[in-house]
């Protein structure tokens, strides 16, 4: 029979929040390491949502956030009508970067090296398969990341939407999960060159030019294009890093030296 889980004994799940890095890695974190401790075995059900939300003091978006990552590395599965459960030891588990070794500008441009490979052959897939519909949503997506305050929270969501629609696209389902996993070490660093930069015109307007050159590619099913388009997008967004400016180097490089930090 299913259990549901429960705070370690003597340890209080408030005290594992307090270190200087973001809620969800937190959480993401100590649910990881109960897994693979066995305290949390295989077929045992996590409480609900709104339970998680009050035993680590943190808002329902934080919890859905970790167990969202953890299901998209299949350490987590949900259960139609029943919850969410820890996958049993025999399933597959999707690959994962170890956050430790992510301590220098070098290593966060090793992995947007390995998304810009990715984001181009999703493109030009895209762009293959593309079809009213897909097309219809891509253009919701590009406005909606548009209609977003290129230096808040919701326009990096907006801005990984954007990149999972196309994904989507392609009609794999594997595109989209790589994708996902690889959100959450450059999430961060997004949040970090948007607020920085944000009131650079110019900078904002490179980056509307590549997002709607990727856009028109694939809705016009110029496979060549998108694929072009897109790893310029990403050659580019290393550019960006590479030479950016020192307030948000020095950003980046205290984020990189957090106690486990998972972010690129």
């Amino acid at each position: 029979m299913s259990r549901a889980i429960q705070a370690s004994p003597g340890i209080s799940p408030t005290d594992l929040l307090q270190a200087p890095q973001r809620l969800t890695d937190q959480l993401a974190a100590w649910l990881m390491q109960r897994i693979e401790s066995g305290e949390l075995a295989p077929d045992q059900r996590l409480p609900t949502e709104q339970q998680l939300a009050e035993q680590f003091g943190v808002s329902r978006t934080v919890v859905r956030e970790a167990v969202s990552r953890l299901k998209s590395i299949g350490m987590l599965t949900s259960r139609q009508g029943a919850g969410v459960f820890v996958a049993p030891r025999h399933q597959a588990r999707a690959l994962a970067f170890d956050p430790s070794v992510l301590t220098s500008m070098e290593s966060v441009l090793q992995v947007v090296e390995v998304r810009r490979g990715l984001e181009a052959d999703v493109a030009a897939l895209a762009a293959q398969r593309i079809t009213p519909d897909k097309a219809h949503a891509i253009r919701a997506a590009l406005a909606h990341l548009e209609s977003c305050q290129p230096n808040g929270p919701e326009g990096v969501e907006a801005d990984l939407q954007f990149h999972r629609c196309i994904a989507r696209a392609t009609d794999n389902p594997h595109y989209e999960r790589l994708l996902g996993f690889l959100e959450q070490y450059q999430r961060d660093a997004m949040r970090i060159t948007r607020t920085n930069e944000a009131l650079d015109s110019a900078y904002l307007a490179q980056v509307r030019r590549e997002h709607h050159a990727i856009a028109e590619a694939v809705i016009r099913g110029d496979t060549l294009q998108a694929r072009e388009t897109a790893m310029r997008h990403m050659v580019n967004a290393a550019d960006r890093l590479e030479h950016a400016s020192p307030p948000i180097r020095r950003a980046l490089d205290a984020l990189l030296r957090a106690p486990s930090s998972a972010t690129t």
